[in-house]
């Protein structure tokens, strides 16, 4: 079997074609590879907002009882900055661990970067 030949504009017309797929292909998988990323974000804050709502009813809700039973052996203002302190510590560091996860979240879309490598390479050997 011979091959078909053929001319150059046609070559240059499908080789458009194909890049244009391929771009079209490539932008598909970055918005589905960011979406990924801004997810996994989105849950980093979340924690971080449920670790201050976690730290802050903690605080109402130990002040009153634990400053009722320290105010016998204190006074009742020593004793409700000492839990307070305490709480607010606990605080503290659950959101500066959330903080600590969301700085390894890696936002460029590797997947996305290394195709387009590929495909960068792939063009060059085709115009070859």
């Amino acid at each position: 079997m011979l091959k078909e030949e053929r001319s150059i504009g046609e070559l240059f017309s499908e080789l458009a074609t194909e890049t244009t797929t391929l771009v079209r292909k490539e932008i598909q998988l970055a918005k589905v590879e960011l979406g990924h990323k801004a997810s996994q974000v989105g849950t980093r804050v979340g924690v971080i907002g449920a670790a201050g709502a976690v730290a802050y009813a903690g605080v109402l809700a130990l002040v009153a009882a634990v400053i009722l039973l320290l105010g016998e052996h204190m006074p009742y203002w020593v004793s409700a900055l000492l839990v307070g302190v305490v709480l607010v510590g606990v605080g503290y560091w659950l959101t500066q661990q959330q903080l600590h996860a969301l700085k390894n979240v890696d936002p460029v879309p590797r997947a996305t970067v290394a195709t387009l490598k590929q495909d960068k390479e792939w063009a060059k050997e085709q115009l070859q």
